[in-house]
C-alpha cells in the first residue's frame, strides 16, 4: 500500500468515524471467509457494514480524538461495524458474537465517545429507529382514535334512541 492509498484509507475512516451513529470495533480472529460473509449478510439486512481496518490508519484517522482509550480499541486482528442507526450495527454484533465464539465485539465509538463492551450490549438492546418511529406514530394515533370514537359515541347513541321510539310505536 503506498502513501496515496493510504491517505485515501485514512480519508475513508475519517468519514466513516463521522457519519456513522456508532462504531462497533471487533476481533475476528479465526473466522472463516464463509463465516464473514454471513455477519457482512446480516449487517447488509440491517444497513449496516463491515470493514477490516488497520489498526494505524484507523488510529490516525482518530487523530487522537477519542484519547488514549480509543487508541487502545485498534490492538489485533480488527473490523468495524458501521451504520447510520447507532443501534443496528451493535444489535448485529453482539448477537453474532453470542453465536459464534471466534467473535468479539472490544467496544466502539459513538462521535467522540468510546464505549466499552459493556456500553455496546446496552445499545444493542435499545429498540431501533424504525421501531421507536412506529411506537411514536402509535401513540400519536391513540388520542385521535379516541376522540373519533368519543364524537361518534353521541350520534350512536341518539340513533339508538330514535330507533328504540320508533320501535315502540310500531308495537
Amino acid at each position: 500500500m503506498d502513501r496515496a492509498q493510504k491517505q485515501e484509507a485514512i480519508e475513508t475512516l475519517k468519514g466513516v468515524f463521522a457519519d456513522s451513529g456508532a462504531v462497533v470495533v471487533t476481533h475476528y480472529m479465526g473466522l472463516t471467509v464463509a463465516e464473514m460473509t454471513d455477519l457482512r449478510g446480516r449487517l447488509r439486512k440491517e444497513g449496516a457494514s463491515l470493514q477490516v481496518v488497520k489498526n494505524t490508519l484507523a488510529q490516525k484517522a482518530l487523530q487522537g480524538a477519542a484519547g488514549e482509550a480509543g487508541d487502545a480499541l485498534f490492538k489485533g486482528p480488527v473490523a468495524i461495524a458501521f451504520g447510520p442507526d447507532p443501534v443496528s450495527a451493535a444489535k448485529v454484533a453482539t448477537q453474532y458474537a453470542k453465536d459464534n465464539d471466534k467473535f468479539s465485539v472490544v467496544g466502539g465509538l459513538m462521535g467522540q465517545q468510546v464505549l466499552d463492551q459493556k456500553a455496546i450490549n446496552a445499545l444493542a438492546t435499545l429498540p431501533s429507529l424504525d421501531q421507536l418511529r412506529g411506537k411514536i406514530i402509535g401513540l400519536l394515533q391513540a388520542p385521535a382514535t379516541k376522540v373519533a370514537g368519543v364524537l361518534q359515541a353521541p350520534a350512536g347513541q341518539l340513533a339508538r334512541v330514535f330507533n328504540a321510539y320508533a320501535t315502540k310505536d310500531a308495537a
